[in-house]
């Protein structure tokens, strides 16, 4: 593997996406940062260009307030292929890309796609998202806190100033050294590029949980007919289970369920149909172990649920 590549993008956008052909972009990015680690997480090198803008001629009110950049700075900068180029090539071979929050790397894949530029990867890319690693490091693992937050409540030196890339870059490459070898084994995957085949499905199962994304379906009903999907097997011992909680979908979006393996106890189920940049769906499926007081509320939002949508039953 090659080495972290931490980067920051900033962004401006218009008061409408801008549709070419069949692309359509709504940020365009207008400056990248980033932080070279090498294998120990020592620092050896740092990539920072202005991007000049092709698509939104006009600086968003918010966006201007935030970024610090005119469109006059941005007059120096070059256009986004060629500084895209001189940073992919500046990361190397195999680079392990970290960023702050999960939306740098799909708008950086979006605005690639947009000049037909080639992608990063053919399916869902690993990288490490910083502000999630910093919640199961520090906080209760849910929550999600801004770069600036992470970096006061850690006393870091803020001796240069948030949102320009290389500088956001350069905390999150300080806070993402002070991670455990434990809490990066918590690999995120973007999925701007979703599987196209079996094969490039993601399976993993990390410390306390599993993760699956599918392959793309035409419909609703495709996914909710896979049994590759919509089955229980204990992701341990990978046999089949008893499902004690039958599917149950609050929003016709997230589908859950439970059920019980004789060794490992209850294990919750939730599927996420998502839609993929062409239209088509995939799902994201996690199962995880959980207590059967857990099981007892998930009963409980079952019925509601079902009361909810069928309210004519309980007459």
């Amino acid at each position: 593997m090659g080495d972290f590549i931490v980067f920051d993008l900033e962004w401006n956008q218009g008061e409408a996406p801008v549709t070419r052909g069949d692309k359509t972009l709504t940020f365009e990015i207008v400056e990248i940062g980033a932080v070279k680690l090498n294998e120990k997480r020592e620092k050896i090198g740092e990539f920072s260009r202005l991007i000049k803008p092709q698509i939104h001629q006009h600086m968003h009110r918010i966006t201007g307030k935030l970024i610090h950049l005119t469109m006059e700075d941005l007059e120096n900068g070059e256009d986004f292929q060629t500084v895209a180029r001189q940073f992919l090539e500046w990361c190397g071979e195999d680079p392990k890309f970290c960023s702050w929050g999960p939306l740098d790397l799909t708008e950086f894949q979006r605005n690639l796609d947009f000049y037909d530029m080639p992608l990063l990867s053919d399916r869902p890319l690993p990288f490490y998202d910083a502000q999630k690693l910093y919640s199961l490091a520090y906080d209760d693992g849910r929550s999600r806190k801004s770069l600036a937050t992470a970096v006061d409540e850690l006393g870091l030196i803020q001796d240069i100033p948030f949102h320009r890339a290389l500088a956001d870059a350069e905390y999150t490459a300080k806070i993402f050294k002070r991670f455990s070898d434990r809490v990066l084994q918590r690999i995120s995957f973007d999925t701007y590029v979703t599987p196209k085949t079996k094969k490039q499905e993601i399976r993993i199962v990390f410390d306390n949980y599993a993760k699956y994304i599918s392959r793309e379906f035409d419909t609703k009903e495709d996914v909710l007919e896979n049994m590759e999907i919509m089955s229980t097997k204990c992701y341990i011992c990978h046999c089949n289970i008893k499902r004690r909680v039958k599917w149950f979908s609050p929003n016709g979006k997230h589908y859950y369920s439970a059920a019980y393996c004789d060794k490992h106890g209850f294990m919750k189920a939730k599927v996420r149909i998502k839609k993929a940049e062409n239209g088509r769906l995939f799902v994201i499926k996690t199962c995880k172990f959980v207590s059967p007081e857990e099981v007892e509320a998930m009963k409980a939002k079952q019925r509601k649920v079902r009361k909810r949508q069928n309210p004519e039953k309980d007459q």
